[in-house]
């Protein structure tokens, strides 16, 4: 009976180093914050400079620098 319970521990175990491993490989893909801060101002110098319009450059950089990883 020890053992059955021993095997079905390991088995966890394994599945759950494998789920977390995955989970960090999603991690590293993911564009930093400081990434997605330096596109965001090579947005607002695009455009001109403009005020107001932060979070649009923000989420557009965001996404875009989401869209070239999920390509690769």
């Amino acid at each position: 009976m020890a053992k059955k319970n021993l095997d079905t521990t390991r088995r966890r175990s394994i599945s759950d180093t494998a789920r977390s491993t995955a989970g960090d490989d999603e991690a590293r893909r993911q564009p930093t914050h400081g990434v997605i801060a330096e596109a965001a101002y090579h947005r607002y110098l695009n455009r001109g400079g403009g005020h107001g319009r932060d979070l649009d450059d923000w989420f557009e950089a965001e996404r875009a620098l989401r869209d070239r990883q999920a390509s690769q």
